[in-house]
C-alpha cells in the first residue's frame, strides 16, 4: 500500500516572500530502503515514488486526489504565523536584552 503525507511547505527562509509556500504537497515516502554504492559512496533507491511531489492549489484537492487513487495519506496542518508587531524604534530601546552595536 501507499503511503504519502500531504502538507503545505513553510516559506523560504533565505527571501521575505511566501511564493512558493501557498500550494499543497503531496509526497510519497519512502518504501524501499536506500543503498550505498560501493565504488562512489551515492545512495541510491529503486522507489520511484519518492521522485515524485504533486502540487495542488487546496488541501481538499490534494485530499480527494489521494483517496481517488487509493493512496493511504496523512495530512499535517499548518501552524499559524505568529507575527509580533515591532517598530524601529526598539532597535535602540533603553531596556533591551542584547547591547546595539554594529
Amino acid at each position: 500500500m501507499t503511503m504519502a503525507k500531504i502538507y503545505q511547505p513553510a516559506k523560504s527562509a533565505m527571501q521575505s516572500g511566501r511564493a512558493r509556500s501557498l500550494n499543497w504537497i503531496l509526497e510519497f515516502d519512502q518504501e524501499i530502503p536506500k543503498t550505498i554504492d560501493s565504488l562512489m559512496g551515492w545512495c541510491g533507491s529503486d522507489d520511484m515514488n519518492e521522485q515524485v511531489r504533486l502540487e495542488f492549489p487546496n488541501k481538499m484537492d490534494a485530499i480527494a486526489f489521494a483517496e481517488k487513487n487509493n493512496i493511504t495519506y496523512r495530512v499535517f496542518d499548518v501552524r499559524k504565523r505568529r507575527i509580533r508587531p515591532k517598530s524601529y524604534a526598539e532597535n535602540f530601546a533603553y531596556n533591551r536584552k542584547q547591547p546595539w552595536s554594529h
